[in-house]
């Protein structure tokens, strides 16, 4: 193969998992939000996801009840994700005293591949690792993850009070949390 034919192709590769990342629109559509909140009457329970931390600990979503969850599930190959791990890393740190909590969760196939995103993006909060998203298949229905990144917000009662199919910033934690906080 020329080397001509190989950069359509390689160009391919590279845009592909990119694309995966975001949800598609179609074109000329009106944008829609990436939030979806939830009524308190019709929240489901999230159920308890338990597993490893990248560095090894114990996690489990059940034991930060009665804390407001930030649940993002990222991929260290995502684009969005790598743009998003700071602003999530800086809404822990200013939301915690109030019973914010950030818990990622790594779809990475490769433990050290998480890893590495945590120690780059010097992550400062936990993320279970799960890969394949094995774990994330006992969500209820309407709440699985269908791209990256992938956010749930968990009340403070361990039900599932909100989704965002977006990348986040800081100040989209804080407009999404503080209801929730306020229940």
């Amino acid at each position: 193969m020329t080397r001509h034919r190989r950069l359509p192709l390689l160009a391919l590769l590279v845009a592909l998992p990119l694309a995966a990342c975001a949800p598609a629109r179609e074109a000329g559509a009106a944008p829609v939000s990436p939030l979806t909140r939830v009524p308190v009457a019709d929240r489901k329970a999230a159920p308890d996801l338990t597993g490893s931390s990248l560095d090894g600990r114990a996690v489990s979503l059940a034991g930060y009840r009665g804390k407001v969850v930030v649940l993002n599930v990222w991929a260290s190959w995502c684009g969005p994700c790598r743009a998003e791990a700071p602003e999530l890393s800086k809404a822990q740190q200013e939301l915690a005293a109030e019973g914010v909590q950030v818990l990622g969760v790594d779809t990475d196939a490769r433990r050290d591949s998480g890893r590495a995103f945590q120690e780059e993006h010097a992550l400062v909060y936990p993320s279970l690792h799960d890969p394949g998203s094995r774990k994330l298949v006992r969500l209820p229905k309407g709440y699985r993850p269908q791209a990256l990144p992938y956010t749930l917000f968990i009340d403070r009662d361990g039900k599932i009070a909100a989704k965002y199919l977006s990348q986040l910033t800081e100040a989209d934690v804080r407009s999404i949390t503080r209801p929730l906080l306020a229940e």
